[in-house]
């Protein structure tokens, strides 16, 4: 019962982070895997999709009150990353996918650089796609970025909210609301796989999703009061300590 409070504990942490600026899964999945290290990989990423889709879903209708979304790009992209992410978990049930950190990493890195370096990244809200880009982009990165999050995961996020902003022209606040809508459906798409395989622990998972809750509405209230200079802040700190992390595990890793 103290492992589930422990998770639970770390799951609400995550939910917290996930709603502002993504990479909820850099604390939720370590924690399961320090307190289950005996569980399969594969049940540990189902109930950690489990845990995550509550928060999630509870993030888009707060900032669905708040920010004016654009549907007509979102949704379709929301479907193509639905599909893709239940592809993407069906592939990591069967291979491996250690070899994907470098790369991984070297992305997150220009990322951060690119952010850091471009100040007036994300402070403005100009979409200039026309309408027929913006569908056609909107289902390529949703089949990118779902099948990404289906078979690996970390800095799904935070890959969303910089292709909303680079590639669309959003602000950090309505990138995030966007991503949220995105990550809501790469989350389903995983867990229905997950689940018709029996990889979810619904016992840890329902306890974490409260969790997860509770800290989702916390960082909503806190993006939407602080707005999108307050966003891209955490964001950088979020992409660095991902990028750390995936770094400390792949040289882990090769150090074996």
């Amino acid at each position: 019962m103290s492992d589930i409070l422990c998770v639970s504990c770390f799951a609400f942490l995550a939910g917290l982070l996930d709603a502002v600026v993504g990479g909820g899964g850099l604390i939720q999945l370590p924690a399961l895997m320090i307190f289950f290290p005996k569980t399969d990989l594969a049940t540990l990423f189902g109930t950690n999709k489990l845990s995550s889709i509550a928060g999630t879903s509870v993030a888009v209708w707060r900032y669905s009150l708040h920010v004016k979304l654009d549907w007509k790009t979102i949704l379709p992209a929301a479907f193509s990353a639905f599909v893709f992410s239940y592809l993407g978990a069906k592939t990591v049930i069967f291979l491996s996918h250690v070899n994907l950190r470098p790369w991984i990493l070297a992305l997150l890195i220009v990322v951060a650089i690119y952010t850091f370096v471009r100040k007036d990244f994300g402070s403005l809200h100009a979409p200039h796609l026309t309408p027929g880009r913006q569908l056609a982009l909107g289902l390529f990165v949703g089949a990118a970025l779902g099948f990404y999050d289906g078979f690996f995961g970390p800095g799904t996020g935070s890959f969303l909210i910089f292709a909303f902003i680079g590639l669309f022209g959003f602000d950090f606040l309505n990138a995030t609301a966007s991503a949220k809508v995105l990550n809501a459906m790469t989350n389903l798409g995983a867990i229905l796989c997950f689940a018709q395989s029996g990889n979810v622990l619904y016992s840890l998972a329902l306890p974490m999703a409260v969790a997860n809750v509770a800290g989702s509405l916390v960082g909503t209230r806190l993006a939407i009061l602080k707005g999108s200079r307050f966003v891209r802040v955490l964001f950088l700190a979020v992409v660095s300590a991902i990028i750390f992390k995936l770094a400390y595990d792949y040289l882990k890793q090769s150090g074996n």
